[in-house]
This record gives structure tokens, C-alpha cells and sequence, in this order.
């Protein structure tokens, strides 16, 4: 089997994509330390597909443990230019209610920065354009899919990306909603950013688990972490179905900007980036020294 193309993030719950064939468990040594798992590489619908949980099988590491340098280059070094990434999220809106799907386009960073999220720094410097952070020619096949199995699907919205791993205080969010954002998670804008250094395309499947903390309707607006899973597992054999559906869809070429993002991103003069650095990152900018 050749070089595998399309990568998959499971988030809580989904640990495995059932329906993948010739599979092989991989493990990836990166210049980054160890990624979350094993990768699962295999065939689905006649793709190559490699598929990692994000948090590790059992979810063992917290959204802070991360390595998430450690994910999204291990998913370069398998030749993957795709990632879909399924994510429990908490909601703003009313409209978008639990069990619904939100086929996010923006992030607001909320973290507190002690994620390592670029491969750049040790003598390089490159800044990615990150306005539009999330690949839209993937966006639309996963929310195109979402629609014909049924699922209530939301194209477009804002993703808040927490620190965790405590959920929200009824003042965040009832500020969070007051801004105007939609759905609240702990981990996918720094996936995001990764990837986009990378130059691998990415697109967020956000499932709604909850209303966050600040609704207060006929059932209790307290979150734990119990209504979280029952409602994600109610959502993962719908995330299974899309993701069985897009595979198939997604081109064998790219022609969206996030193929070339680091093209003109690399400030630094290439004779004096460090050796070293040159060598850890040849993967990633190799093309562009």
C-alpha cells in the first residue's frame, strides 16, 4: 500500500472507525517526542485512511498533555494532506442543539499558551496566513455528507478554544455566548495551525454534546462529563456514517491555498537557519530550502 492521504482525528468516544480494511497499527517517531497513539492505517471505501485518537485509546492525556506537534507531523511523515478532526463540543446557540453537527469556519483562541503550537522557532521564523483557518473544499464535502444521512447540520460557525480540562463557569459562558461565538472545545485550533505549518488541509466535525453551562431550560444546564459521552456515543455512529461517505469524495489533488501555505511564510534568510533545525524540519520545509 502506498502512501496513505487522508488522516483522521477521533476525539472523546471515537477511538476506532469501524469498516477500515488491511489494517496495521504504526508507530511514528517524530523530532517532536511521541504522538498520542499508534496510528491505524488502512483502506475505507477504497481510500487510504490513517486514524488517530486523539487523546489516546483509554483517553489518557489531558487537551494540555497533547503532543500535538507530535500528531500532525506524524500524519506528514505517513503522506496524509487531509485530516478530518471529530470533536465534542459544548454549544452557544440555541439552534444548534445537542446531537446536531457544526461545520465550524472560524476559531477564538482562548487557551493560555503553554501549548507548543508551531514547528517553527530554534532559528527559523515563518507566519502562516491563518484568516481563514479551516479548509473550505473540505468543509463543504463534510457538510454536504452531514446533510444526505440526515444529520442537523450547521454550515459555518466559531469555535472557542478552551484550556480545560474543567468545563466552563456559568459567567464564561454566559460572556462566550454574549460575544457572539458558537460551540466551545479544547483542542482543535492548535490542531489547526499545526496542520496549516504543515500544509495539510483541515476541517473540524463539531458534535454537539451539550449547551455549555449557561442554558437554562427544562434540562439541568450543569455539564458533566456523563451527558457529554451518552451524547457522543448517540453521535458516533452518525460521524462513522459521514466519515464512511466523505472519504470517497475528497480529490486525489488539491487546489485550495492550504497545498502552498508555507510558500511565502518563511521570513527567515535560509543561510542562517541553524543545520539542526534545517534537518528537524526538512519534512515540513524542505520544498522551500
Amino acid at each position: 500500500m502506498g502512501k496513505a492521504k487522508i488522516g483522521i482525528i477521533g476525539g472523546s468516544g471515537l477511538y476506532d472507525i469501524e469498516g477500515m480494511t488491511d489494517l496495521r497499527s504504526v508507530k511514528v517517531k517524530t523530532p517532536f517526542g511521541d504522538p498520542s497513539d499508534e496510528y491505524r492505517r488502512g483502506t475505507l471505501e477504497g481510500r487510504e485512511v490513517v486514524f488517530l485518537p486523539r487523546h489516546g485509546r483509554g483517553h489518557r492525556l489531558l487537551p494540555t498533555e497533547l503532543n500535538y506537534r507530535a500528531n500532525i507531523y506524524g500524519f506528514k511523515k505517513l503522506g496524509v494532506e487531509w485530516i478530518i478532526a471529530v470533536s465534542a463540543v459544548g454549544s452557544f446557540k440555541q439552534e444548534m442543539r445537542p446531537l446536531d453537527i457544526v461545520i465550524i469556519d472560524q476559531f477564538f483562541d482562548r487557551t493560555n499558551q503553554a501549548r507548543e503550537s508551531t514547528f517553527f522557532g530554534d532559528g527559523i521564523v515563518a507566519h502562516i496566513s491563518f484568516a481563514e483557518p479551516l479548509c473550505p473544499a473540505l468543509r463543504e464535502i463534510l457538510c454536504q455528507v452531514a446533510t444526505q444521512v440526515g444529520a442537523r447540520v450547521h454550515m459555518g460557525g466559531t469555535y472557542l478554544n478552551m484550556e480545560g480540562p474543567a468545563f466552563s463557569t456559568k459567567a464564561e459562558s454566559l460572556i462566550y455566548r454574549s460575544w457572539g461565538l458558537d460551540v466551545i472545545g479544547m483542542t482543535n485550533m492548535t490542531e489547526a495551525k499545526l496542520a496549516r505549518e504543515a500544509e495539510i488541509c483541515y476541517a473540524t466535525m463539531a458534535m454537539v454534546t451539550d449547551y455549555d453551562c449557561w442554558y437554562e431550560g427544562e434540562d439541568v444546564s450543569i455539564v458533566t462529563i456523563d451527558q457529554v459521552i451518552k451524547n457522543l456515543l448517540k453521535n458516533a455512529d452518525v460521524a462513522k456514517e459521514i466519515l464512511k461517505k466523505a472519504v470517497p469524495l475528497i480529490p486525489q489533488q488539491r487546489t485550495c491555498q492550504c497545498a502552498n501555505a508555507l510558500k511565502d511564510a518563511i521570513i527567515t534568510s535560509k543561510d542562517v537557519i541553524p543545520a539542526k533545525t534545517k534537518s528537524r524540519l526538512d519534512l515540513i520545509v524542505g520544498k522551500y530550502l
